[in-house]
């Protein structure tokens, strides 16, 4: 008998369409997430600058306000903003898992026993901030700089209370898919606040302690934007019903994800702040401290576009789970590697190729422009392992695997990273760029776990928990309809 034509035509027709289908669902998918992450990079961006602006505004005040605000700042980030930023966090999985199983009223459930929770911590940070200048002479601070970041400090404290707020709000839209919004409010937050310090610290002659305080009336400025959004948006209509008694139910569960989520971010953000305090110990500390600070912001300012890329990605995953659709969020997590390797090793490219300019925007001293062309190449190389290790962060906690998460951190960055630093540069003698290829050894532990874990996932049973923290999670009534 001769062999039909048909059937190898219908075979290779089978599999020509099959190749086409998930190569039109991974351009679907990438274009999700583009639209998800270029607002949130933008309003990270806009956000983070406000704390900038202030210290900028307070350079023009003299060596010492500049000195105080700057340390000010940095204790401020250690001990109030990282952990309320990581606590935050954790509605990145409660959210986004419940928006994804249409359980909509819990949306505004967990953000008010959020609000709740990160109010009280912020009493409890606010104590610290009120002894801050008398924590920094025990750690043998010049007592001028320390009494003039105490004053700053203290008139942050509005400032901790309303940025959890901030937090709270900014997650709630985003695992919505609502970003423009919280672009174009901290858009008009960064621009006012210009005019907010201006006002305070020359025209009503507050000084130092007025750009301390622009700080909490901006974030309030955004906060404000935010939540009257929330409440007339017919987007919002379904997700935010009004203050709920409910709020105050299982607030230790929320401790629960919280804890780990604010680890996460913590235990990395205090290992990038060693290698300042490190940096004083070194030869030349001067130096080595000035150039290590300008690595850092470099780092920090192009690190915000990971952090955009992880914050689409726990969106999409946490949808994803919520509405029981593992291989949905299995796709998103392949398509925000490639994007993320594609944007760190862009990147490090530009950063490779301006590498003998970019000292020159911070300083006009060659030593430390010379510096700066030599740590560049490594800071490139750190930034393509970075990005890699934002977005699986994200993944992570879009599954709600927080605590496995800090333990990652803990171990990549506390047995490896900061024990590598010293090594380098204390043993080996190399100086900042030692104590930055400590911490490079603790990123790529980090993205390697990481990876390990989310190749391991097994996300048909990631859906099936997602669901049972859902609706372990819904009220009497949300389980009769």
């Amino acid at each position: 008998m001769v062999p039909s034509m048909e059937e190898p035509l219908v075979g290779g027709t089978t599999e020509k369409t099959g190749g086409l289908l998930k190569q039109s669902l991974a351009v679907t998918e990438v274009k999700k997430q583009l639209y998800l992450a270029g607002p949130l990079i933008a309003g990270c961006l806009l956000q983070n600058v406000v704390q900038m602006i202030s210290v900028m505004f307070v350079g023009h005040l003299g060596e010492l306000a500049l000195s105080s605000a700057s340390i000010a700042t940095s204790f401020a980030g250690v001990t109030g903003f990282s952990l309320l930023s990581g606590m935050a966090s954790s509605l990145d999985t409660l959210c986004g898992q419940a928006f994804g199983a249409k359980q909509y009223n819990l949306l505004g459930i967990y953000k008010q026993r959020a609000i709740l929770v990160l109010t009280l911590v912020s009493f409890v940070v606010a104590i610290i901030w009120v002894y801050t200048g008398q924590i920094l002479l025990l750690f043998g601070q010049d007592p001028e700089i320390a009494m003039g970041a105490g004053s700053y400090i203290r008139w942050m404290i509005p400032a901790l209370f309303v940025y959890g707020l901030l937090q709270c709000h900014v997650r709630f839209l985003q695992t919505q898919n609502i970003v423009l919004p919280v672009m174009m409010s901290s858009g008009v937050t960064a621009m006012s606040h210009v005019l907010v310090c201006w006002l305070l610290v020359y025209k009503l002659g507050m000084g130092s302690k007025g750009a301390a305080l622009a700080n909490g009336i901006s974030y309030l400025v955004n906060v404000s934007i935010l939540a009257a959004y929330i409440r007339l948006s017919p987007s919002c209509r379904s997700t935010w019903t009004g203050v709920s008694k409910e709020a105050f139910r299982d607030v230790l569960g929320f401790f629960r994800l919280a804890v780990p989520s604010a680890l996460m971010v913590c235990l990395e953000w205090w290992s990038f702040e060693m290698l300042v305090l490190l940096s004083g110990l070194l030869p030349n500390p001067k130096l080595e401290a000035s150039v290590l600070s300008i690595c850092l912001n470099t780092g920090s300012l192009v690190f915000m576009i990971p952090f955009g890329l992880g914050a689409a990605i726990s969106t999409r995953v946490s949808n994803e789970l919520g509405a029981g659709r593992p291989e949905a969020a299995r796709l998103a997590t392949r398509v925000i590697m490639v994007l993320s390797l594609l944007t760190g090793v862009s990147i490090g490219f530009v950063l490779i190729l301006v590498r003998k300019l970019w000292g020159y925007a911070y300083s006009n001293e060659e030593e430390v422009v010379e510096y700066i062309a030599r740590m560049m190449p490594v800071l490139a190389v750190s930034i393509v392992f970075d990005d890699l290790q934002c977005v699986l962060s994200g993944v992570v906690r879009g599954c709600g695997l927080q605590k496995i998460g800090a333990y990652v951190n803990l171990s990549a960055y506390y047995l490896v990273g900061v024990p590598a630093a010293l090594c380098f540069a204390f043993v080996y003698h190399l100086g900042g760029r030692g104590l930055w290829f400590g911490i490079m050894c603790g990123i790529i532990v980090q993205m390697l776990l990481l990876l390990s874990i989310t190749l391991c996932t097994n996300w048909e049973k990631e859906a099936l928990k997602a669901k049972d923290r859902v609706f372990s999670s819904s009220l009497p009534l949300d389980m009769t309809t």
